[in-house]
C-alpha cells in the first residue's frame, strides 16, 4: 500500500509540475508578443464618430514670426487654411502685428488637432517649408524645436559647432534625416526638426552633443550600427552594448600653459600668523616707551633725510642735462711724418723709372731686342745683287 501511495503522489506532483511550467511558457510568449509590434499595424485614427458633440470650449494659440518670412507667408497662407479647414480649424494672419492664429471652432471634434495646429504655425514661423510643415497634421508625426543659442556663450564658437552640425554641402545633416527618417531645419538660434518620436529622440541627442563639441559623425555611425542590428530580429531582445562603438576622450598632448603658475601651498589646520601692529612694533624697538619730544625730533630727523635724498637725485637730473656730450673726431688722423735722415737717391730714380713707363704714349726705356738672323740673311743678299 505504501508503495502505491508513493507512486500516486509522484505523479500529482508531476502533473503539478507540467501544469506549472505551461502557465509559464504562456506568460513569457504573451510576454514577448506584448514587447513587439506586429509589421504593419497602425493606430486607428480619430474620427468624428469618437467625439460625435465636439469640444466645449474654445482654445486658441498664437505665435509670432520674424520680418522675412511675410512674403512666404502671405503666398501661402491659403494653403495653410485650406489643410486647417479640413480638421474645423480657424487660421488667421496677421502682417501689421506679424502674428499667426489657430483656434477651434464648433465643428472641431478633434480635441488634439489645436495642438497640431500650433505645431505648424510654429514651424511655419521657424523657416520650415510648408510643404514639410503640413505633415505635422499626421497621427504618426510630431515636431520638436531645439534652442541652441544659450549652449555655447562664444558666438565665433557657436557658429563653427552650428555649421559642423550642417556638414559641407549639407551633407551631414542629409546622413541624420535618412538615419532618422526626419525633416531636419537649422536656423538662426533653433534646430527644427519633424518626423517619428524615435527619430525627434535621436535628433535631439545629437543637435545637443555637437553643441557640446562632440562631433557628429560619431553619433551617426552608431544609429547605422543601431540600423544594422534592428533588422536581425534574434537581437531585438538583447543589449546592444557590445556592438556599439565606445568613444573616449583624447586629452590633448600640446596644452597652452599659463604663463604665472599659481603653486598650492601645503594644507595646514592651524590659522596663518597675525601681522604685527604699529605698537607692537614700537616695542620691540622701544619707541614705545619714549617721550612725545623724542619721537617728534626722530620722525623730523627722517624726514629731513628722505628731503636730502630726493634733492640730490633731483639735483643730478638737472645737471646731466648740462653735461656736453662726447664729439666724434672730424679729420682723421694722418700718417706719422718719415723720420728725417740721408735720402735715398736710387729709390727715387727707380720711382721716376716706373712712372714714365705707366704714361700713354711714352717711349719704352728698355733698347729693343735686336732683329733674327733670317732677316740679317735676306739684307746681305740684296747688297750683293746691286754690287
Amino acid at each position: 500500500c505504501s508503495t502505491m501511495a508513493s507512486s500516486v503522489s509522484e505523479d500529482g506532483m508531476s502533473g503539478d509540475q507540467t501544469g506549472k511550467n505551461a502557465k509559464m511558457t504562456k506568460n513569457q510568449v504573451d510576454e514577448s508578443e506584448l514587447l513587439t509590434v506586429p509589421d504593419g499595424w497602425k493606430e486607428p485614427s480619430f474620427s468624428k464618430e469618437d467625439n460625435p458633440r465636439g469640444l466645449m470650449e474654445e482654445s486658441s494659440f498664437a505665435t509670432l514670426f520674424p520680418k522675412y518670412r511675410e512674403a512666404y507667408l502671405k503666398e501661402c497662407w491659403p494653403l495653410v487654411g485650406k489643410a486647417l479647414g479640413e480638421m474645423h480649424i480657424k487660421a488667421s494672419l496677421d502682417l501689421i502685428e506679424g502674428s499667426m492664429t489657430v483656434c477651434t471652432t464648433k465643428k472641431t471634434f478633434d480635441p488634439y488637432a489645436i495642438v497640431r495646429a500650433r505645431d505648424l504655425i510654429r514651424l511655419l514661423a521657424r523657416s520650415v517649408p510648408f510643404e514639410q510643415a503640413v505633415r505635422i497634421l499626421q497621427d504618426d508625426m510630431a515636431c520638436d524645436i531645439i534652442k541652441i543659442g544659450t549652449l555655447v556663450r562664444n558666438r565665433e564658437r557657436f557658429v563653427k559647432r552650428r555649421q559642423r552640425l550642417i556638414g559641407p554641402k549639407g551633407s551631414t545633416l542629409k546622413a541624420l534625416e535618412l538615419l532618422t527618417n526626419c525633416y531636419v531645419m537649422v536656423q538662426g538660434n533653433t534646430v527644427s526638426a519633424l518626423g517619428p518620436f524615435n527619430g525627434l529622440k535621436e535628433v535631439r541627442k545629437v543637435v545637443m552633443d555637437t553643441m557640446k563639441n562632440i562631433h557628429p559623425i560619431y553619433n551617426i555611425k552608431t544609429l547605422m550600427i543601431k540600423r544594422e542590428l534592428s533588422k536581425d530580429p534574434e537581437l531585438r531582445v538583447q543589449s546592444w552594448d557590445r556592438f556599439l562603438p565606445k568613444f573616449r576622450h583624447k586629452n590633448l598632448s600640446k596644452r597652452k600653459e599659463p604663463k604665472k603658475k599659481s603653486v598650492k601651498k601645503e594644507y595646514t589646520p592651524f590659522p596663518p600668523q597675525q601681522p604685527e601692529s604699529k605698537v607692537d612694533k614700537e616695542l620691540s624697538t622701544g619707541e614705545f616707551f619714549l617721550r612725545e619730544s623724542v619721537k617728534r625730533r626722530k620722525k623730523m630727523e627722517e624726514i629731513k633725510v628722505k628731503q636730502g635724498e630726493a634733492l640730490t637725485k633731483k639735483q643730478e637730473e638737472r645737471n646731466k642735462a648740462f653735461i656736453p656730450p662726447k664729439e666724434k673726431p672730424l679729420m682723421k688722423k694722418t700718417a706719422k711724418a718719415p723720420t728725417e735722415g740721408k735720402l735715398d737717391i736710387q729709390a727715387i730714380k727707380d720711382k721716376v723709372k716706373k712712372a714714365k713707363t705707366k704714361k700713354l704714349g711714352a717711349p719704352p726705356v728698355n733698347p729693343s731686342p735686336p732683329a733674327s738672323s733670317s732677316t740679317d740673311k735676306k739684307k746681305n743678299k740684296k747688297t750683293k745683287s746691286k754690287s
